[in-house]
């Protein structure tokens, strides 16, 4: 395997010589919070007049909320959002309600037909045990880890992402397709070896990872969507995109679940190449020449329509949240990351992105977008984005209370 090699000195040359002069004013994290308080607390409401665990995802094209059902890949988002504010709040009248809201969702550690119950288990699950270290949420952990292991494919060396038995990935001529959002679910792995000292779960996220960095990468640091390999050698049979512009372009969204990835990957195992690769994705959309002057990246760098294009607030709030965590790593100019979080979290803070109280269906944010290429959930709020917003700020805060 040939590893991305990339100097610290470099990549500190090229973020102070390219940085984005930070925004004057960041005192946005109060704010923030007792705006998530309340707009929370409006959609708090609603489920629990209905009766019901409703799991709110986004706006249909009529303006009411979708809700999702407990094996829908963004399930988890919204439970762990309760846990975050939680834990932003301090506030206790929030944790019968994630626990109810987690609990619902159990049975989705025996989803063995897709690879995204370490997006669905380790955001709500994996949040609440953090909080209550109730073993009940260790062995959901656990055994949603050996749900996701038997989709690991030893020839290739990877965990595959989507069966293509059926739907629209079945017309797609593809036999293993990987897609970069998978890197996402390594960290349940990872956190699965931590609880039960099963190597078997980080053995395989590493070598998931290796693989993803061997062959997802473009020489500017720049990550393919899908990579679709053969099952019979483990080679590569396509490059290709399912929701960004094109095959070779620059999708926003799965830049920033590189970078996020990549981060965890290093966190956890302390293998630079990983943090040499996040860093060099991130250096790409930082100094990307259409990268918008709010930071707020438009839904594909390389869309046609630029800049009338749409903006994508998920892929904002997901790369600012892993920059919060590259900053308390050992990396030169380590409070530079910080820095441009900041800058973009100002940028989302702001009535451009941040939704009036009570509007927006009780979402926090507006303008994202879900996958344009299927005409689905464009420029419309999306609670995986909301998520990774109240992420980030929780980060913020616990960075500034240090």
């Amino acid at each position: 395997m040939k590893l991305i090699k990339l100097s610290y000195v470099a990549i500190a040359v090229l973020f102070t010589s390219c940085a984005t002069k930070p925004l004057e004013s960041k005192n946005f994290l109060k704010d923030d919070i007792e705006f998530s308080r309340k707009q929370i607390g409006k959609e708090i409401s609603v489920i629990e007049k209905s009766g019901k665990v409703l799991n709110p995802v986004t706006l249909k094209k009529d303006g009411s909320v979708f809700y999702c059902d407990y094996d829908d890949w963004r399930s988890g988002f919204f439970p762990g959002s309760v846990w975050y504010l939680y834990q932003l709040t301090g506030d206790k009248s929030y944790l019968p309600l994630a626990k109810k809201y987690t609990g619902a969702i159990e049975d989705a550690k025996n989803l063995k037909w897709h690879h995204d119950v370490g997006f669905i288990i380790e955001c709500s699950f994996g949040n609440g045990y953090k909080v209550t270290k109730d073993p009940a949420y260790k062995d959901v952990i656990i055994q949603t880890a050996k749900s996701l292991s038997t989709r690991f494919r030893e020839k290739a060396g990877i965990i595959q992402s989507w069966n293509v038995d059926k739907g629209w990935q079945s017309e797609r001529g593809w036999e293993c397709p990987v897609i970069i959002d998978n890197m996402m679910n390594l960290e349940l792995l990872f956190n699965a070896t931590r609880l039960s000292g099963d190597s078997t779960f980080y053995n395989i996220a590493v070598k998931h990872a290796n693989r993803t960095m061997a062959e997802h990468f473009r020489p500017d640091g720049s990550c393919y969507h899908v990579i679709d390999y053969s099952l019979t050698d483990g080679s590569v049979r396509h490059r290709h995109t399912a929701q960004g512009y094109s095959h070779e372009s620059a999708w926003s969204r799965g830049q920033a679940w590189a970078i996020y990835g990549f981060a965890v990957c290093y966190r956890e195992t302390g293998n630079r190449a990983y943090l040499n690769q996040a860093l060099k994705t991130f250096g790409f959309m930082k100094n990307h020449p259409r990268m918008p002057k709010d930071l707020i990246p438009y839904w594909d760098m390389d869309a046609p329509n630029i800049p009338n294009e749409p903006r994508d607030v998920s892929s904002a709030t997901c790369m600012a949240a892993a920059l919060y965590m590259i900053s308390t790593f050992d990396v030169p100019n380590a409070s530079s990351y910080k820095s441009y979080a900041d800058s973009i979290m100002f940028s989302l803070s702001t009535p451009a992105y941040r939704a009036k109280l009570g509007t927006n269906g009780n979402f926090l944010l507006m303008h994202s977008v879900g996958s344009i290429p299927h005409n689905s959930e464009i420029d419309t709020p999306l609670n995986y984005a909301d998520y990774y917003f109240l992420e980030a700020l929780k980060w913020k805060k616990d960075l500034e209370s240090r």
